[in-house]
């Protein structure tokens, strides 16, 4: 299993062990806000917020906390305005790193990032210095425990997806974002159950990084994302194995 997808494993199997829910709901509140005030609050005509939701029931969040989001996003009730900003940059190794933000006050945002950046021996980059290593795409997490390789291959083949990758514990679906929701129906019609599902972006190419270096990027990869603003990080790390165990 490529590098990325190896650290986003590990981040969701920690999501469950750490007390992280709060900052967790912090982030998914954002992206609900943000996509009922740019589609409208109904989740039928709204492929954003439809997202956003099922991610936010996925991990738990109250009911009324999702329909008070949908409310401020809609405007029916008070609530902040974000912006949405990336930010480009590299890592230890000369990693390519994607942060994606939701933010009300971009002066604080690029703070705090070129501040994790500096300490874990990283520098921000300009507009476009990284995001051509990365294609957007659409993936599905499925444990591996509850379906058989050949049902979760047929279903997503058959729905429209473009790869089927699996590690012996989890599946991965990928598909063109243009095909996500169908893809996504798809599996459901299936009676396949999957533990996520996202608009991502992939490296095309990776770059190994192993001892010091590994390390300092697991930190920074943890440092950017405990950090309000930024609602994804991508990167084109394939990082050491056992610096990969260590975090766990």
């Amino acid at each position: 299993m490529a590098g990325h997808n190896k650290w986003s494993k590990i981040k969701r199997k920690k999501g469950v062990n750490d007390a992280k829910r709060g900052a967790l709901f912090t982030k998914l509140i954002r992206e609900i806000t943000v996509a009922a005030k740019e589609g409208g609050g109904s989740v039928e005509f709204n492929a954003r917020l439809r997202l956003g939701v099922e991610t936010a029931k996925a991990a738990s969040m109250p009911a009324e906390n999702i329909e008070r989001a949908i409310k401020k996003g809609t405007g029916e009730l008070e609530g902040v305005d974000y912006q949405e900003v990336t930010y480009e940059g590299y890592g230890p190794g000369g990693v390519a790193l994607y942060i994606e933000c939701l933010t009300d006050n971009t002066n604080r945002t690029v703070a705090d990032i070129r501040h994790a950046l500096s300490k874990c021996d990283g520098s921000l980059g300009t507009d476009g210095s990284v995001a051509w290593q990365f294609e957007r795409k659409g993936q599905i997490v499925i444990e591996a425990s509850k379906h058989s390789e050949n049902d979760v291959f047929e279903a997503a083949i058959e729905a429209g997806a473009e790869d089927v990758a699996g590690d012996g514990e989890e599946f991965i679906v990928t598909s063109e974002v243009s095909d996500f929701s169908s893809v996504e129906a798809g599996l459901k019609n299936a009676g396949i159950q999957f533990s996520s599902a996202e608009l991502t972006r992939i490296p095309k190419n990776e770059v190994a990084v192993a001892g010091e270096e590994a390390s300092k990027l697991v930190k920074l990869l943890e440092a950017l994302d405990e950090l309000d603003d930024v609602q994804k990080v991508h990167s084109n790390a394939d990082i050491d194995e056992a610096v990969l165990a260590e975090a766990m």
